[in-house]
């Protein structure tokens, strides 16, 4: 495994959920780490988390989906730290009203936005230094539903998620001759901040056998710090007790047949 000491790693999302989790394990690794999100006081928490685990971190407010946005935060790091070796896509959101029968089409716009333009944004962002220096991995965090069909997620979120997943491949199938790795980790359910945002949240029984988001943040590490010749295209992490599979009692949705 290669040590992060002396990488420079751009986490999005990184106030909260596994955006926090990744910044935190990439810092523990060594890496000097530039978190981005919305909230400042959400990552300024994060920014504390990563000093009291002995790392390094800069924190700016940044919206993702605020192409110029993106644009001068690259600027602003490259010409802080010289490069972005890492780039994580963490940020990301889903909605309440998620399924077709009460799909605004501008609550739709906003998940794009956010979970597939934003990965877009930032990832064009730092490609041209990596190219140059031949070197650089991508690290986007997709869904289960990218990988297999599921109700819950929502249109939206299935549909964009999806589509990163396609992003994704195409990084590497476009830069790989350029050593540039791109690497997407399908997460099942995860306790995080987003599970508010479901139509019936689960049940704190079920929540305390799923995955934590310091879970992921150890799998980010863990692709993180794999060697410069070896690309993990795709990873799949579920809870042993799987209710994608199993089900659970938010997830009987389907309506009662008189």
């Amino acid at each position: 495994m290669a040590g992060l000491a002396g990488k420079i790693a751009w986490v999005t999302g990184g106030g909260s959920g596994i955006g926090q989790a990744a910044a935190v394990e990439l810092a523990k690794g060594g890496a000097k780490v530039v978190v981005t999100g919305r909230r400042a006081t959400s990552l300024a928490e994060t920014q504390d988390l990563i000093d009291r685990a002995g790392g390094q971190a800069d924190a700016e407010a940044v919206d993702v989906t605020d192409r110029d946005a993106v644009e001068l935060a690259a600027r602003t790091i490259l010409s802080r730290h010289g490069r972005v070796d890492i780039v994580v896509n963490c940020a990301g959101v889903n909605i309440p009203k998620r399924f077709l029968k009460d799909l605004a089409a501008s609550e739709w716009d906003r998940v794009v936005e956010s979970n597939l333009n934003g990965a877009l944004y930032c990832t064009l962002a730092v490609l041209p230094q990596m190219r140059e220096r031949r070197d650089g991995l991508v690290i986007n965090i997709g869904s289960w539903f990218a990988r297999y069909q599921g109700y819950v997620g929502g249109a939206a979120y299935n549909a964009s998620k999806q589509a990163l997943t396609g992003l994704t491949h195409q990084v590497n199938l476009e830069e790989g001759m350029h050593g540039i790795r791109a690497c997407v980790i399908h997460p099942g359910e995860t306790v995080t901040p987003m599970q508010r945002a479901r139509p019936k949240p689960p049940s704190p029984e079920d929540q305390a056998r799923m995955l934590k988001m310091e879970d992921l943040g150890r799998v980010v590490r863990f692709v993180a710090e794999s060697p410069a010749h070896v690309c993990l295209n795709e990873i799949v992490v579920t809870p042993t007790w799987n209710r994608l599979i199993l089900g659970g009692g938010e997830m009987l949705l389907a309506p009662k047949i008189e």
